[in-house]
Parts: C-alpha cells; sequence; structure tokens
C-alpha cells in the first residue's frame, strides 16, 4: 500500500465520520462540499474534514482509496457511504440519520 493509501486509511480508520471536501466545514470551496457539510450539521453529529485542496496526493490518492471519481466523499465507521448527492438522498429517506444511530457515532457538543 502506498504511503498516501496508509494516510487515507488511517484518517478513516480512526475517525467515526471523515468528509473529503473541497474547503473546510466553515468555508466550503465547492457547492457539493457546502451541502454535504450542511448535511452533517443537520444530523448534530461529529465528523472530521480534510480539505483535498490542501494536498494534492490525498486529493488524487482518495479517488483511487474508495474507487469514486467525485469529492466529496463521506465515509462512516471505515466504510465508504458516498457523495454528496448519495448524502443527500439517503439523508431524505431518514437513511442517513439511521446509518450514523446504528454505528453508535457521537453528537457534535
Amino acid at each position: 500500500m502506498s504511503d498516501t493509501n496508509e494516510r487515507i486509511a488511517d484518517i478513516v480508520n480512526t475517525n467515526d465520520v471523515v468528509l473529503f471536501m473541497k474547503g473546510t466545514p466553515l468555508f466550503p470551496q465547492c457547492g457539493f462540499s457546502s451541502r454535504a457539510v450542511a448535511i452533517l450539521d443537520h444530523l448534530g453529529v461529529q465528523y472530521e474534514s480534510v480539505d483535498v485542496l490542501q494536498d494534492m496526493e490525498i486529493r488524487q490518492g482518495i479517488k483511487s482509496f474508495s474507487d469514486w471519481p467525485t469529492i466529496p466523499q463521506l465515509y462512516v465507521k471505515g466504510e465508504f457511504v458516498g457523495g454528496s448527492d448519495i448524502m443527500m438522498e439517503m439523508f431524505e429517506a431518514g437513511e442517513l440519520q439511521q446509518l450514523v444511530t446504528d454505528a453508535g457515532v457521537a453528537s457534535a457538543s
């Protein structure tokens, strides 16, 4: 496994919820990342974010790590969930709330 894949695996496996995004939660750099942050904030869960614009190796590596071509990407308890469109569909269906509840993800406080 490459150093980049090891770094990504470490981030994904040491945080309950991770959002690989463009920008930061306070200053998203694209509409899709902004939507993903809004969904997670609405769920009220603790999450780690990784700004892929600050690290080109992570930006390219996350795409091969997940075999998913776009960013943002959401991981819950080490499992890839999807991008912002999948997050929105799951949120609207109540599935994302159920996923974080079943996973025992801590609430943001």
